[in-house]
């Protein structure tokens, strides 16, 4: 960074001297206001590159009382859903001129949310996103009460929290809608851990769907969401042969419940007809390429930033935003042409 001739660093006003402009001018090409000709843009920044001026977020924030920092609490961040979900909101915090502060949890408790909670308000963020779609989440956050926005994945619409969230009820009934048109009346679930709000969500949707048509629902057993607890599933329906469809609660899990299948001699689709949930990038490779439903992770991410945006500027909650999921057909699905069971 160059100093000005007094020995001092430069300042917001040298850019505006030395590109012949008002220093709101520069304040507002700093900041990336649309209001500026890309003419007079193009000289303030090349001032700046010139002067090697750099913005005081300290003093800026003592003026706006705003640190431009979102803080980020998250569980399961080595799963491709919160993953790829904190990838959006980071993106889009940046987009909008903001950073990330990110607290992981090695475990979702009350103790450890509240401690992550508070360390964020010590660090004076703006607001704060939290990737914790546990059913308990909820009621811990309504107890807290930080002095900013606080906007949960997988908050309904009448919940106290703002949120933004994918239609996992919906996308459960797209998924048991499609093996009900096929032909399949004995479908059953591999879940998620229960106490997930979107395992919880897909389960009912598993349920509603099939109930509407007339079906069974007592076939449902449990996992973890890792392609290893799919694969203990998978060996266990193969051995028992009593369902012609299964509806898996994520593509990780899909995976396992494959390849315990192909191991037991069971074929897929020909034998049973398997449908996931996430659309990871690696499903359409899988053996054979698996029918899923997507969730767009990234947009979640963005939604979630935005809800909080509006929620900083309103200075009250905002209604929760709704991601809709969509089907993708693959080759793991097929209609039943015989009345052979898994």
């Amino acid at each position: 960074m160059t100093k000005s001739s007094t020995g001092r660093l430069p300042r917001l006003e040298d850019v505006a001297g030395l590109a012949g402009v008002s220093h709101q001018t520069v304040s507002r090409v700093v900041n990336g206001h649309p209001n500026v000709s890309k003419a007079t843009r193009e000289k303030v920044e090349a001032a700046i590159a010139q002067l090697g001026y750099r913005r005081n977020t300290a003093a800026r924030s003592l003026v706006t009382r705003r640190s431009q920092t979102i803080g980020v609490l998250g569980s399961e961040l080595s799963q491709y859903g919160p993953a790829h979900t904190l990838l959006g909101v980071e993106r889009a915090a940046r987009d909008a001129g903001y950073f990330v502060s990110i607290a992981a949890l090695r475990s979702v408790g009350r103790d450890a949310i509240f401690d992550a909670l508070q360390h964020f308000t010590d660090q004076s963020v703006d607001g704060i996103a939290v990737l914790v779609p546990h059913t308990e989440t909820l009621r811990i956050l309504e107890e807290f009460n930080p002095g900013v926005p606080v906007v949960a994945v997988g908050s309904p619409g009448d919940a106290a929290v703002s949120g933004a969230m994918v239609d996992q009820k919906r996308g459960a009934l797209i998924a048991v809608g499609h093996l009900i048109e096929l032909g399949h009346r004995r479908i059953g679930h591999v879940a998620g851990p229960a106490d997930w709000l979107d395992s919880a969500l897909r389960t009912e949707g598993w349920r509603e769907a099939l109930q509407q048509a007339g079906l069974q629902d007592d076939l449902l057993l449990e996992g973890d969401w890792s392609a290893e607890s799919g694969y203990a599933i998978g060996r266990r329906l193969a051995a028992e042969r009593t369902a012609t469809a299964l509806f898996v609660g994520n593509d990780q899990m899909a995976l396992g419940v494959l390849r315990a299948f192909n191991e037991a001699g069971v074929r897929v689709p020909d034998d049973v007809s398997v449908v996931g949930f996430d659309d990871q990038p690696e499903s359409g490779y899988f053996t054979p390429p698996l029918t899923t439903v997507r969730q767009d992770f990234e947009e979640l991410g963005r939604r979630c930033v935005d809800a909080m945006l509006k929620e900083i500027e309103a200075g009250a909650p905002v209604s929760s935003t709704v991601v809709t999921p969509e089907l993708v057909r693959r080759k793991s699905t097929a209609g039943l042409v015989r009345p052979r069971s898994l």
